[in-house]
C-alpha cells in the first residue's frame, strides 16, 4: 500500500473533521460578529473582562475548556439534563466536538471581525444614518458589506483552528472511530501503535496541506480587507 493510500478509518476522520470545523465555525461566527462588534463600537464597565473572559480559551490549557465543558454539558453536567429532556446529547457526539471546536477557535472568529469593525470609517456610517437610514438598515447594507472580507477571514482561521483542535475536544467526546475522531485524535490514536509510521505521515500530511491552505486564504482575505 502507498503511504498516499488512505484507509476508511483515515477518510472518515478527515471527513468529520471537515464536518466539525464547518459546525464550529457555524455555531461561533453569529456569537462571535455580535461580541466583536461590542468590543469595537463600545466602551462600558467591564469590557476589559468580557475581552479577558473572549480570549481565555486561548491562554487556558485545552483540557481545561474540554472539562469545562463536560460540567455544563455532560450527562451530569449543569445544563446536560435539561438537553437530555429535549432530546439531545452533546458529550461524547460529533455534535459536541464541534461545540468544543468552536469554543477554541470563537477568539481567532472575534479577532479578525472585531478588526474589521475598527477599520470601517464611522463617517460614511453617518452618512447612511443621515440620509434617513435606521441603525438596522444602515448596518445590514453598509455596515455588514465592509466588513465582509473580515467576517470571512475569520471563518476561515476559525476553521483552520477547529480543523487541527485536540486538546478540548478529546477531552469532552473522548475518541470515538467514526463519531468524534478527527484527523489530530486520529493521529493521537495512531502514534500509540507500533508500525503506523505511514499512517501517521499520511495524516500529519494532510493535516499540514489543509491548515496551510486555509491560513493563505486568511492572509489573502486580510490583505483584502487592509486595502478597502
Amino acid at each position: 500500500m502507498s503511504w498516499m493510500s488512505l484507509t476508511t478509518a483515515e477518510v472518515q476522520a478527515i471527513m468529520l473533521s471537515f464536518w466539525v470545523a464547518l459546525g464550529a465555525v457555524f455555531f461561533s461566527l453569529p456569537l462571535a460578529t455580535f461580541v466583536a462588534f461590542v468590543l469595537a463600537r463600545y466602551r462600558f464597565w467591564g469590557h476589559g473582562l468580557l475581552n479577558a473572559i473572549v480570549h481565555l480559551p486561548l491562554v487556558m490549557p485545552p483540557v481545561v475548556t474540554g472539562y469545562l465543558l463536560l460540567v455544563l454539558f455532560g450527562r451530569k453536567g449543569i445544563f446536560g439534563p435539561l438537553f437530555e429532556v429535549l432530546g439531545i446529547q452533546i458529550a461524547f457526539t460529533s455534535v459536541g466536538a464541534a461545540v468544543a471546536a468552536g469554543v477554541m477557535a470563537f477568539p481567532l472568529i472575534v479577532r479578525s471581525i472585531r478588526m474589521a469593525f475598527e477599520a470601517i470609517d464611522p463617517r460614511l456610517e453617518e452618512a447612511g444614518a443621515t440620509l434617513g437610514g435606521k441603525p438596522s438598515s444602515v448596518f445590514m447594507f453598509i455596515t455588514l458589506p465592509l466588513i465582509g472580507p473580515g467576517l470571512l477571514a475569520g471563518a476561515v482561521v476559525g476553521f483552520a483552528k477547529a480543523l487541527g483542535e485536540f486538546g478540548a475536544t478529546i477531552t469532552f467526546v473522548s475518541n470515538i472511530p467514526g463519531e468524534t475522531q478527527t484527523i489530530a485524535s486520529a493521529i493521537y490514536a495512531l502514534l500509540q501503535v507500533p508500525g503506523q509510521e505511514a499512517a501517521v505521515v499520511r495524516m500529519i500530511s494532510f493535516s499540514i496541506l489543509l491548515s496551510f491552505g486555509a491560513l493563505l486564504m486568511s492572509e489573502t482575505l486580510a490583505r483584502r480587507m487592509r486595502r478597502s
